[in-house]
């Protein structure tokens, strides 16, 4: 059934679909992340600290963004699963718009709680309809295309939103690309076609079957634990760069975007189709690769994150972080690849809103408030220079994460569900 409907769409038509799915996906790290570059004129005009700049990056979206996902995922694997990604999409430039409307702390924490919930209904069911629409041999390399958003929408949230902050005001920034999600919304609806599926009961997969089904497996706790550890220091590092670069190398606003925003094109952009290409290439010789070209990139770039973080020199620091910076996106297509063999087919999106709610409840709710929590700490120690050691001690968590990694891979050798034959 499911190669049937892969050569009924045809190959142009399934790059179509994946061409409207990292459309949204940049959507989606756009309103995510502009926050970070437009840290310090919100810092200034509404009066917060570090951590309360933390918990907006993190804890604020993390929240619903994370719990959410499994009910709109399961939604999405007995209903339509463009129908969800169309709404969220909405819902989550809505809330973007409304947050360069907000005047206190308070508001704003609510509007990002707004973001979080439009989001959680985003990515899981687009995990699911690119494994529907591609086959095996092809998944790691469209999820790592697919995953193209991260650093494409990063980018643009740093280089758009310091763009705009520093010729107009930091409020204009997020109501022009919440707008522009808007725009989007019913532009994805008409374009991509729920894939065709087997008929599924809807009681047929109750969240306690997928939850068992992994939660037995070995390998999901070390992908996903290894996973968390990364985006713990992957958005914690991400939210507090731009900040770093005005504090402490002297960049202005706009400097500062065009940092980021080179560096995560030319570094992000690189990782993230090396990691499909080896997990492609490697993969299909040995289940256990998906998780150890991970680990070895966790492994390799840390050290050279450390030493361009506490370096003086701006373009030192960009030549050492160009390398590290492909290296920890390399586990994208690898890992969200294994994750859509732990379960069968038509459990899917439930399984990929499970990884993310481990990951994202770790990574993402705690990575930039923790950051933000040190440098309030080491201030009376370091002064200026807080955020810049405050980097270097989340840097450890990508060790941590190379250890899980390198752990789940052969783990993950028994637990592959092969689903060659029509999945």
């Amino acid at each position: 059934m499911a190669s049937q409907v892969r050569e009924a769409a045809g190959s142009g038509y399934r790059a179509l679909v994946l061409a409207m799915l990292l459309l949204v996906y940049t959507f989606n790290f756009l309103d995510r992340q502009i926050l970070g570059i437009l840290a310090g004129p919100i810092k200034a005009e509404l009066g917060l600290s570090d951590t309360q700049l933390g918990a907006l990056g993190g804890i604020a979206f993390a929240i619903l963004y994370s719990t959410l996902a499994i009910p709109l995922a399961l939604l999405a694997d007995r209903t339509s699963r463009t129908w969800v990604i169309t709404v969220s999409l909405a819902v989550w430039s809505g809330f973007t718009a409304l947050c360069g409307m907000a005047g206190s702390f308070a508001q704003m924490f609510l509007f990002r709680i707004g973001v979080g919930v439009g989001e959680a209904g985003g990515v899981a069911p687009s995990y699911a309809v690119i494994s529907d629409y591609f086959p095996q041999e092809q998944r790691a390399r469209a999820l790592s295309i697919y995953s193209l958003g991260i650093p494409l929408g990063s980018a643009g949230g740093v280089l758009l939103g310091g763009y705009i902050a520093q010729t107009v005001e930091w409020r204009t920034a997020f109501i022009v690309v919440g707008l522009a999600g808007l725009l989007i919304a019913p532009l994805f609806r008409l374009t991509v076609r729920e894939p065709v599926r087997p008929p599924v009961q809807a009681d047929a997969i109750p969240v306690s079957a997928v939850f068992g089904i992994l939660a037995a497996k070995r390998s999901f706790w070390l992908l996903a634990l290894g996973a968390a550890c990364s985006s713990l220091c992957g958005y914690g590092v991400a939210f507090w760069l731009p900040s770093l670069l005005m504090r402490s190398f002297g960049l202005d606003l706009m400097g500062a975007g065009q940092f980021l925003g080179a560096l995560l094109l030319i570094g992000g952009v690189a990782g993230v189709l090396l990691g499909g290409w080896l997990g492609d290439r490697i993969g299909s010789r040995d289940k256990a690769a998906y998780a150890w070209i991970p680990a070895a990139s966790y492994i390799v770039g840390m050290p050279l994150f450390v030493i361009g973080v506490l370096s003086d020199s701006v373009t030192f620091a960009f030549c050492l972080f160009l390398i590290p910076q492909a290296l920890v996106y390399v586990w994208l297509g690898p890992v969200l690849t294994a994750v859509q063999h732990l379960v069968p087919a038509h459990m899917r999106a439930t399984a990929s809103a499970t990884f993310l709610l481990i990951n994202n409840l770790v990574g993402l709710g705690l990575g930039s408030w923790a950051v933000g929590a040190l440098s309030d700490a080491l201030t009376p120690q370091f002064g200026g220079e807080a955020l810049r050691y405050a980097i270097v001690a989340a840097l450890g968590f990508y060790l941590l994460a190379g250890l899980f990694m390198a752990l789940a891979g052969k783990a993950l050798r028994k637990d592959w569900v092969d689903t060659t034959v029509g999945g």
